[in-house]
């Protein structure tokens, strides 16, 4: 496979910088095959004009002719074969079936916003209708909907180089609101985004969409910044650190036209195993908890950082059987360096608190980036007076908390900042025995779960992937599923129009045959 290495603006691919870098196999250290340039701030302007241009045509287009668009991007994508799978796999560490199923994600969420788009729906069609005998007022004739909000900067996420990544969710959901998008591509999986970003401009060419509908360049933070901060870009998504997800959120409040940056920014996703569940189910609980945390060498936004359980007669047998799984569990390649040594450090700094115990702990696979599972027992008092028990140690990490009673469960959950997810195992009895808990925590989570580890974001219309600060920047977002589109578009009113000069979506006849709001009441 031979890289270019370079940026694509539109459907140009340019380099003009000498400075080159390389992927690197996390599992074995070895720098992968390809050159790859870091852009130019000339050659993020050069994308973000690009962008603003395409915009103006692509914001036209029919419901159906982007969704045709999404639907030849997928094409195009299964179209590269084992040649994705494979580099994707050098440069992640991560295995075939992983990336396989990855793959089958990003082109299923393509197809899912495809049949949204030629549905319709989505954009909110709301009329109401004049009255001009009303009194003392007549009421004007006033019809509203969802439009794109403009071009969009991605930014690719390590730990999912295809679903989270060029043609990933922010993307899909981005091009689906009618936006163009700059993308910039991840650093640890260059190659990858290279093959994505082909796939991508063939299926625009093919589907004669207009030049500059999708750019993707190389580079480090300054490319990023010099994005966020270029006038043309109208939104940003993000998933990520927090450190640099904050950094964007701030760099786009403080520029002369502040704009809405969608970060996703990590999350501890608190588990509580309520009495009658520990008492019944203990063993498998502890076995799924074991797994949840090393799924993906933990490397999942959703990976469940804490598990709080009350002090019962069940309970030393509980963390038995969690020393149990976890001393038989083996450790995993780690994206990148980074992280690894990141990891590390969260480990050491748990492992140096007072009060805070190693309750079991795997073996290393022995990788270029391998890092070894460790879960780690606390009070709940401890958790209730030391913040950085409650941070996320991005890895096969966790922390048990033991709590004297429902008190503390409350208190916890109350102490907690936002997260993505929050599980509760309990029987029906155990549930309704624990309203207040559950009553606090939907105030700081956007996805609760009864009796399954949260490691598993389904893709569809119901799916909320977000939460209160700070796992993300807007807790009344989502960045999976359906409802993410909404992220990328504004709602535009129009007032006293003739049926000639509005859009489809409107008009009198509902020509597109879509579920309308009129008078207050939803009809074809």
């Amino acid at each position: 496979m031979i890289f270019h290495g370079k940026q694509f603006i539109g459907f140009n691919i340019v380099a003009n910088k000498k400075e080159t870098f390389q992927a690197i196999n996390p599992a074995t250290g070895e720098k992968l095959d390809g050159f790859f340039k870091e852009a130019t701030l000339k050659e993020v302007e050069s994308a973000a004009e690009k962008a603003a241009k395409a915009f103006a045509i692509y914001r036209k287009k029919s419901g159906v002719e982007k969704a045709i668009f999404l639907e030849t991007i997928a094409e195009e994508i299964n179209a590269l074969g084992d040649a994705l799978i494979n580099r994707c796999c050098s440069e992640s560490g991560l295995p075939v079936a992983r990336i396989t199923g990855e793959r089958g994600r990003t082109t299923g969420q393509l197809l899912l916003f495809a049949q949204l788009l030629r549905e319709g729906s989505w954009v909110q069609a709301s009329i109401d209708t004049a009255l001009p005998e009303r009194l003392p007022l007549p009421r004007p004739d006033i019809r509203s909907m969802q439009i794109a909000l403009g071009p969009v900067a991605v930014f690719g996420a390590s730990n999912f180089p295809l679903a989270f990544s060029v043609a990933g969710g922010d993307t899909v959901s981005a091009l689906a609101a009618g936006c163009s998008i700059v993308v910039k591509a991840h650093p640890a999986h260059p190659g990858t985004c290279e093959l994505i970003a082909s796939a991508i401009t063939k299926a625009a060419q093919k589907t004669n969409m207009p030049d500059g509908v999708f750019s993707m360049v190389h580079g480090g933070a300054k490319v990023g910044m010099a994005l966020v901060n270029n006038k043309n870009i109208k939104a940003v998504g993000f998933t990520g650190s927090f450190k640099v997800g904050k950094a964007l959120f701030d760099a786009a409040a403080k520029r002369k036209e502040p704009i809405p940056v969608y970060a996703e920014m990590g999350s501890v996703n608190p588990v509580f195993v309520l009495p009658e569940a520990l008492a019944q189910n203990g063993e498998s609980i502890a076995q799924g908890f074991t797994n949840s945390v090393n799924l993906g060498v933990g490397q999942f936004c959703t990976n469940p950082g804490m598990l709080v359980v009350e002090n019962k007669i069940e309970t030393d047998v509980f963390f038995q059987h969690i020393k149990t799984a976890f001393d038989a569990s083996v450790g995993g390649t780690m994206l990148t360096e980074g992280i690894q040594k990141n990891f590390q450090r969260g480990v050491a700094h748990l492992q140096s608190m007072n009060e805070v115990h190693v309750l079991g702990e795997g073996k290393s696979n022995e990788t270029h980036t391998s890092v070894t599972p460790v879960v780690f027992k606390v009070d709940a008092k401890e958790i209730l007076t030391q913040s950085a028990l409650s941070e996320e140690v991005f890895g096969p990490s966790s922390v048990v908390v033991l709590a004297s009673g429902k008190s503390d469960l409350v208190a916890i959950a109350q102490k907690l900042d936002g997260h993505l997810t929050a599980t509760l195992f309990g029987t029906p009895q155990d549930l309704i025995e624990n309203r207040n808990l559950i009553a606090v925590l939907e105030q700081k989570v956007g996805r609760l779960i009864i009796n399954a580890f949260p490691t598993g974001v389904e893709v569809c219309h119901s799916m909320v992937h977000g939460g209160n600060f700070p796992a993300t920047t807007f807790p009344n977002s989502t960045s999976v599923g359906t409802n993410a589109i909404y992220r990328f578009t504004k709602p535009i009113c129009y007032q006293g129009f003739t049926d000639e000069l509005l859009p489809d979506e409107l008009k009198h006849s509902n020509p597109l045959k879509i579920v309308r709001r009129v008078d207050g009441k939803y009809k074809l």
